[in-house]
C-alpha cells in the first residue's frame, strides 16, 4: 500500500483574489501563505513521509520546501502534477470568466471542454493520474506527499472516488490543505479530503 498525501499549495495573491496563475512565473506565497506552509510542515511532521513530489510552479515549490526541510527529504519536481494548462484564460480573474459562454460548460461538462489556447481537462486529469500510478508504481509501501493546485487535485480525487470527470468540481479543495488516499494493488481507500488548518497573521 502506498498512502499519498495530496497538499495543495498555500495562499498566495492570486488565490486571494480570485485569479487563475497557471503557469505564470513569479508566483511567490504571500505572508498568509508562508505561514500556511510552515503550519504544514508541522502538521505533517507526524507523518512517515518518505518522498515529496511538487509542482514545478514556484507557489508550489515554496510550499514543500518547509515540508522537505522537517523531514531531511528533498524536493522531486513533476511537471505532471503542475496547474492546468489555462491558455488564454491564466492571469484572468473568476469574476470575468464566468461571464463568458464557455463557463457554463467547463462548470457542467467539462470532460467536453478545453481551454482556448490551453489544454482539455480531461488531458489534465490523465497526465495527473498518470504521475500518481507511476509515482505508487516506484514507492509501493511509502508515504508520499504531493504537492500540487486544486484543479489538479480535484481531478485526482474524482478518479479514485470513481467520480465521473463531469462531476469534479464539486469537489472543495482549499490552499494548504490536504487530502489523503491508501493504494494498493486490490483497492483504493480515499481517507480524507480539504483538510485545514486556520492560520493569521498578526
Amino acid at each position: 500500500m502506498t498512502r499519498i498525501l495530496l497538499v495543495r499549495h498555500a495562499e498566495n495573491n492570486y488565490t486571494q483574489t480570485g485569479k487563475l496563475a497557471g503557469w505564470i512565473k513569479g508566483v511567490h506565497l504571500n505572508d498568509v501563505g508562508r505561514l500556511q506552509a510552515t503550519t504544514l510542515a508541522d502538521n505533517l511532521a507526524i507523518y512517515p513521509i518518505q518522498y515529496i513530489y511538487s509542482s514545478p510552479l514556484v507557489r508550489a515549490l515554496e510550499t514543500a520546501r518547509p515540508i522537505a526541510a522537517a523531514k531531511n527529504l528533498n524536493v522531486l519536481k513533476c511537471t505532471q502534477i503542475g496547474e492546468v494548462r489555462y491558455g488564454q484564460w491564466q492571469g484572468k480573474s473568476l469574476r470575468m470568466l464566468r461571464r463568458r459562454k464557455l463557463w457554463n460548460q467547463i462548470q457542467n461538462v467539462p470532460s467536453l471542454s478545453s481551454f482556448p489556447d490551453g489544454e482539455s481537462i480531461r488531458y489534465a486529469q490523465s497526465r495527473a493520474v498518470g504521475a500518481v500510478e507511476t509515482i505508487v508504481g516506484k514507492h509501493s509501501k511509502s508515504c508520499v506527499a504531493l504537492v500540487s493546485h486544486a484543479d489538479v487535485i480535484k481531478m485526482i480525487l474524482a478518479h479514485y472516488m470513481g467520480l465521473a470527470l463531469d462531476l469534479y468540481q464539486r469537489i472543495v479543495v482549499d490552499t494548504a490543505s490536504i487530502s489523503e488516499l491508501y493504494i494498493s494493488y486490490d483497492g483504493v481507500k480515499v481517507i480524507r479530503i480539504n483538510q485545514t488548518t486556520k492560520v493569521s497573521v498578526k
